[in-house]
């Protein structure tokens, strides 16, 4: 897949459990067509994290690729903001 042609997304991590793999969450506002209400959809995706680097609550940048498994189609790209640790 060439460069130009990739969709980037921005999101934030919510699962971390897995070995190489994140799950990120990316909310966007949409406006209700006859209210004119803004709503939050959101959708989850898997990533691949080759370094286990990421965290909980870290927004991350991802970036689609081949599929490397049955549900993951992105790769981590970078770590735009750290979640502080407790």
């Amino acid at each position: 897949m060439s460069t130009k042609n990739q969709k980037v997304r921005i999101g934030k991590v919510v699962s971390d459990k897995m070995d190489k793999s994140v799950t990120v969450l990316i909310s966007r506002k949409i406006k209700h067509p006859v209210y004119g209400k803004y709503i939050t959809r959101s959708v989850k995706f898997m990533a691949h994290d080759e370094k286990n680097e990421c965290r909980i609550g870290d927004t991350v940048r991802i970036v689609e690729t081949r599929p490397l498994s049955k549900r993951k189609r992105w790769r981590l790209v970078e770590i735009i903001d750290r979640e502080p640790e407790v």
